[in-house]
């Protein structure tokens, strides 16, 4: 998972809770709110009745002879004002029966859905009344209750809580989104970290990154800079060498096959003439010994084709000779009467542009590099045809063989046999890189190569 979705998932969950706080908050306040509104109702009322009382003495002088006390009518609008929407008065003057005037219900708010009903109930106690006792002239009037009517107060406390998390869950998605945005720009240089790193790790040659953002980053990309550059040295120190590696190797193929020329080759040379000696040279009654001699003669031959066949393999001023393209002919020719891997495979040969003026070490990386994947065609698989192509450009040379034989790229990259290693070093040292992929149109393996002559070192003196 993504740092950057990492942190906006807990940016989301840290936001969720707040935003459950806020709304229980908000339940709580809107409780709290319920009870002052019935407290304050009864203060205001018994405020009120008061002022009623001295307003009956004053304009109408009703008293009541037993209490001394006038007897208003204390249910009117005046007292309606100040009863809060939802609160309910109860007022009973003296010894007269109680009566009770409530507040306006229907502008309380939408009636609260059930489960809010069932939850407010279940983290609520039922709201307390409240109690006034009314005194006049330094005696009971009457005791003035207060009450909220528990419908109106879960109206009320429904509609304070969707406002208030209405604007909460307004503010926390805002709050996540800039967030968000912020940390994503944080985070901008990570990227382009991450990106030189996969690039160091595919091998291949990362630009310079800019130190931008926190120190950190900045700290991170002065590291991969360094690592970078240094990665560069020992790549070229090791292209280098292993460059030298194969020149060198080069030189002890040319001097095998000379000591291969000159001494085996000759003592063959020598054992098919003296075979032939003893043959012509042998008694007409010794049968036996005429047939020793061209038995000899025949094993002479098979090992003068082997030993033609390596000195092939090993040779390389062909090149030199006859140019590459005459060595690539060769090649596929031997590989075509050989007749090595599946019967009646067909192996072709197609050269495109110019390629008679690479230099030594590219012309001596392809002619290796296109023997050791026609033998990998032959040896691991069962094709009927291999075709070898080699294009030639200002620029670069590219080279590609493929096959129909069944295989399985997967398994030839992953498998990585001393074949495939060698054919991605040589093409390493000289600057290139390999690709080996499906065969168009075929059940086989493509193996391709393309080596940038201006990344080609120059060659070191090779003996003759």
């Amino acid at each position: 998972m993504r740092l950057l979705f990492q942190l906006v998932l807990r940016l989301v969950a840290v936001v969720a809770v707040c935003l459950v706080c806020a709304v229980g908050w908000v339940m709580v306040d809107a409780h709290r709110q319920i009870e002052d509104r019935t407290a304050a109702t009864a203060d205001r009322v018994a405020r009120d009745l008061s002022t009623v009382y001295w307003r009956e003495i004053l304009w109408r002088g009703s008293m009541r002879k037993e209490l001394l006390m006038p007897s208003p009518e204390w249910q009117t609008v005046a007292v309606l004002k100040v009863v809060a929407p939802g609160v309910c008065v109860t007022f009973a003057p003296g010894n007269a029966p109680a009566r009770t005037m409530c507040g306006q219900e229907e502008g309380v708010g939408q009636p609260a859905p059930d489960w809010f009903e069932k939850l407010y109930g279940a983290l609520f106690s039922p709201h307390q009344s409240v109690s006034r006792l009314l005194t006049f002239r330094e005696r009971e009037a009457g005791t003035i209750t207060a009450f909220a009517v528990p419908a109106a107060a879960l109206r009320q406390a429904w509609a304070q809580i969707v406002l208030m998390a209405g604007v909460a869950a307004a503010m926390a998605a805002a709050i996540s989104l800039l967030a968000a945005m912020t940390i994503g720009q944080a985070l901008a240089p990570a990227r382009a970290i991450v990106t030189g790193l996969k690039r160091i790790g595919t091998g291949g040659q990362p630009a310079r990154l800019q130190a931008a953002g926190a120190l950190e980053f900045r700290d991170i990309a002065e590291a991969v800079n360094e690592l970078s550059d240094r990665l560069a040295e020992a790549a070229a120190a090791r292209a280098e060498l292993t460059q030298r590696l194969f020149q060198v190797q080069e030189e002890e193929r040319r001097a095998l096959a000379r000591d291969l020329h000159d001494e085996f080759g000759q003592c063959l040379t020598a054992t098919a003439a003296l075979a032939a000696s003893i043959e012509q040279a042998a008694p007409a009654d010794r049968v036996d010994l005429a047939e020793d001699a061209r038995a000899i003669a025949r094993i002479q031959s098979r090992m003068m084709t082997t030993l033609k066949s390596a000195l092939a393999r090993l040779r390389s001023q062909e090149i030199e000779e006859i140019g590459l393209k005459a060595s690539l002919e060769r090649l596929v020719s031997g590989w075509s009467r050989a007749g090595e891997g599946a019967a009646r495979t067909r192996y072709s040969l197609d050269v495109e542009g110019e390629i008679a003026a690479l230099p030594e070490p590219v012309a001596i990386g392809v002619y290796r590099i296109a023997q050791e994947c026609l033998t990998n065609a032959a040896r691991h698989g069962r094709p009927s045809a291999v075709r070898l192509r080699v294009v030639g450009a200002v620029d670069a040379v590219s080279l590609s063989v493929e096959d129909d034989g069944g295989g399985d790229p997967d398994n030839v990259s992953a498998r990585a046999g001393g074949g495939v290693l060698g054919i991605r070093e040589r093409v390493r040292a000289l600057g290139g890189d390999v690709e080996i992929g499906r065969a168009a149109g075929a059940a086989g393996v493509r193996v391709s190569a393309r080596i940038p002559l201006a990344a080609a070192s120059p060659a070191l003196p090779v003996a003759a």
